[in-house]
């Protein structure tokens, strides 16, 4: 995923190295070595890059503030940046501060996410919202184990909350940047399918000391994972620290199998769920029954589909077989 990164600039040159190089694994003797990897040969390339080629995207900008951030963090998991940037804006716009979408029906978080998937995200934003206004002040809190603390908000998000909005020092870990750390440092093609202890230590040994490169660390190796060291065909005539990555310079060995396997949509429950929720969410009074039961034919599915919406607290049932989205 493709996240927002610190709205300030600074000198590649103020990059601070890492005490110790990071280690690698030990490499066949007929192929070329990399040069020691450390934060320090890391840091200044890669920042500068990202200073020249970052995207503009509103949630960098420094009238988004830590909500912007937020937001575009629960928008950005497992949906590109072409589908968030249209809702973005328009939920930015009609809530601009935690408080304004607190005092909403949670209902109407979910139809405002549209069609961006996986809309049980719209109901944690709305609790973390809730929490921020109650808890808060209706300020989105600095401290990391405070955001930590919010409803919906998990390891990434408060690293990627704290860092990107506060500036503040964090292993900042998404797919994009594991992908990166792992052919550049551990040389391999892909990092594991679940973030791994061991991948947190490296990323940790990786930090700039200063807190500001530390931030600008975080939001530029994710770039780089989004634009340039891509899950495939990688640009890697274009990377700013080619020269130094050990996949690279390994002459790019194959991993043993693909990065991941793309989920199917077409014939599952989940499409069953968003043709469900997209009536409920056009609709300005409860739906009858016989309204959802036109958008899918198969009844088994169709009912195990709406059963999990309930479930799932995105529809509420209603006397009469009637349903609607939540109001609490």
């Amino acid at each position: 995923m493709t996240a927002p990164t610190a709205h300030t600039t600074d000198s590649p040159a103020a990059a601070s190295p890492t005490p110790h190089p990071i280690p690698t694994p030990a490499a066949d003797p007929t192929t070329p070595a990399p040069p020691a990897v450390t934060g320090g040969n890391l840091h200044g390339p890669v920042i500068a890059w990202f200073e020249a080629h970052a995207r503009d995207l509103p949630w960098r900008r420094p009238d988004a503030g830590p909500w912007g951030v937020m937001v575009s963090e629960f928008m950005l998991q497992q949906t590109p940046v072409s589908r968030v940037l249209p809702v973005y804006e328009q939920w930015l716009a009609r809530w601009p501060r935690p408080a304004d979408l607190a005092k909403e029906a949670p209902g109407e978080a979910v139809r405002a996410w549209g069609r961006l998937g996986y809309p049980r995200r719209a109901l944690r934003l709305h609790g973390a919202a809730v929490a921020i206004t109650e808890r808060h002040g209706g300020d989105v809190p600095t401290d990391h184990a405070q955001l930590l603390a919010l409803p919906g908000i998990g390891e990434y998000t408060a690293a990627a909350v704290a860092s990107f909005a506060y500036g503040q020092r964090h292993a900042v870990l998404d797919t994009n940047v594991r992908r990166v750390l792992a052919r550049a440092v551990t040389g391999v093609q892909y990092p594991p399918n679940a973030t791994t202890a061991a991948e947190r230590k490296l990323a940790r040994a990786l930090l700039p000391e200063d807190e500001h490169t530390a931030s600008r660390w975080a939001a530029a190796s994710m770039e780089l994972g989004a634009l340039v060291c891509t899950a495939k065909n990688e640009s890697c005539h274009r990377c700013p620290i080619a020269d130094r990555c050990a996949w690279h310079v390994a002459g790019k060995p194959a991993h043993d199998g693909p990065p991941r396997r793309v989920q199917s949509y077409a014939g599952t429950d989940r499409q069953v769920r968003g043709r469900l929720l997209a009536v409920l969410r056009e609709a300005a009074h409860p739906v009858p029954q016989a309204a959802l039961d036109r958008v899918w034919n198969e009844p088994v599915q169709r009912a195990r589909a709406l059963d999990g919406l309930v479930s799932d607290g995105l529809v509420e049932p209603l006397p009469g077989g009637r349903y609607r989205l939540p109001l609490s």
